[in-house]
C-alpha cells in the first residue's frame, strides 16, 4: 500500500508541478563543459525531488508504525540531505548558472546532516534498540562492532571509539548522497537505478525484520527494521512515478534535492539493518560512478592525464558516440544484476 500510494501520489502531482515550475522559470542549467548533445536540455524543469520527497513521505507517514524510532531516523535523513540539496538547488536558479553550493559547503553540511543521524542513533543505542556491529558479506559470524566497546572502557580512548565510529557513519552516508547525485546525469538513468536499489532494500528490511528469518540468515536484527519495509516500499513507489515523466526525453529533473535526499535515505536504511557493506553492491553503478570520477581527478592531478574522455562513467561512453538510451539501459541492466548478487549473499555464507 505505501507503495502504491507513492506511486499514485507522484503520478497524479506531476503534471501540476512541472506546470508550476516552468510558471516560475525553475529550468535546469547545464554546465558548458558537458557534453554538447545535453545543451538543448536546458530550461527543463528541475528540482523535481520536492516530488519524490512528498511521494515519500506522505505514505510512510500514512502507512508506518511512527512509534518506531528507526522509521524517524529513516526519514531525518530523508530530509537533512534532502533539504541540503534544495538549498544548492535554489542558489542555481537563483544565479541563473549551474553553481549552487561552493563543495567545501556542501560537504560540511552533509557532515552535520550525518552526524545528527549518528546521534539519534548512538540514542537508539542506549535504549537497547540498535545494535552498532554490522554485517559482513559471506561471512556470518563475523560482526565486527563499529563502536568498539573495548575502547569505550578507557577514558583516553573513549573519544577514538566515538570517533571510528561517526567517521564510518559519514563515510556511508555522504558518500551515498555523492553517488546518486553524481550518476544523475541522464534522462531517467538515478532514478531507474534507484528503483532497483530500492526494491533490494525492501526486500532486506522484510528478512531482517522478520524474526524467523533474520534468525536463519543470522543477521544483525534492528528491532522495528520490519517498518522499514514501508519506507523502502514508499521510495520504490515513488521512483517509479517520478521515471514517468523523467524517463528519456525527460520533462522534469529530480535536482540535488531529489539525489541528495534519495542517496542519504538509502545510505540511513542500510545503516539500520546493518548492511553498510552490502550497500556497495545494492548501489554498485552508484559507486562505479564515484570511482570514475575519483580516479579521473586523481589521475588529471598526479599525471595531468585522464582515464577517461569525460567523467562520470556515462558522459565517457556517450563520448565514445553511445546512445543515451542504450547507456541508461545498460547501466540499469547492470544495477540488476549487482542488486540481486547482493541478495544472492544472504544465503552464500
Amino acid at each position: 500500500m505505501a507503495s502504491l500510494t507513492a506511486l499514485l501520489l507522484s503520478i497524479v502531482l506531476g503534471p501540476w508541478l512541472i506546470t508550476r515550475l516552468r510558471d516560475f522559470q525553475i529550468g535546469q542549467h547545464i554546465r558548458e563543459e558537458g557534453p554538447k548533445s545535453h545543451q538543448k536540455k536546458a530550461g527543463t524543469p528541475t528540482m523535481g525531488g520536492l516530488l519524490i520527497g512528498v511521494s515519500i513521505l506522505v505514505p510512510t507517514l500514512l502507512w508506518a508504525n511512527l512509534r518506531e524510532p528507526a522509521v524517524w531516523v529513516a526519514l531525518s535523513g530523508l530530509v537533512s540531505f534532502g533539504a541540503i540539496g534544495f538549498w544548492d538547488d535554489y542558489l542555481k536558479v537563483r544565479r541563473k548558472r549551474n553553481l549552487g553550493l561552493k563543495a567545501r559547503q556542501k560537504l560540511a553540511l552533509e557532515v552535520v546532516a550525518a552526524m545528527l543521524v549518528g546521534v539519534m542513533l548512538l540514542a537508539m543505542n542506549a535504549r537497547g534498540v540498535y545494535s552498532t556491529s554490522i554485517n559482513v558479506p559471506f561471512f556470518k559470524n563475523l560482526k565486527p562492532d563499529l563502536l568498539i566497546h573495548s575502547l569505550l572502557s578507557n577514558p583516553w580512548t573513549f573519544p577514538l571509539a566515538f570517533a571510528f565510529f561517526f567517521g564510518f557513519l559519514m563515510l556511508v552516508l555522504v558518500g551515498a548522497s555523492n553517488a546518486v547525485n553524481l550518476t544523475d546525469g541522464l534522462d531517467g538513468l538515478a532514478i531507474g537505478l534507484m528503483i532497483i536499489a530500492a526494491g533490494a532494500m525492501t526486500a532486506l528490511s522484510y528478512v531482517s525484520g522478520h524474526a524467523d528469518f533474520a534468525r536463519y540468515l543470522e543477521l544483525s536484527r534492528t528491532p522495528g527494521a520490519y517498518e522499514l519495509t514501508i519506507f523502502c516500499g514508499a521510495m520504490t513507489g515513488a521512483s517509479l512515478g517520478f521515471l514517468w515523466y523523467n524517463a528519456h526525453p525527460a520533462q522534469i529533473f529530480m535536482g540535488d534535492v531529489g539525489s541528495l535526499a534519495l542517496g542519504g535515505g538509502l545510505g540511513v536504511v542500510a545503516v539500520l539493518l546493518k548492511q553498510e557493506i552490502l550497500l556497495l553492491f545494492i548501489g554498485g553503478v552508484y559507486v562505479i560512478e564515484s570511482i570514475s570520477v575519483i580516479l579521473q581527478v586523481a589521475s588529471f592531478k598526479l599525471r595531468g592525464k585522464r582515464i577517461f574522455k569525460m567523467a562520470p562513467l556515462h558522459h565517457h561512453f556517450e563520448a565514445l558516440g553511445w546512445q543515451e538510451a542504450k547507456i541508461i539501459t545498460r547501466f540499469w541492466i547492470t544495477g540488476l544484476v549487482m542488486a540481486l548478487f547482493a541478495l544472492t549473499t544472504l544465503k552464500l555464507r
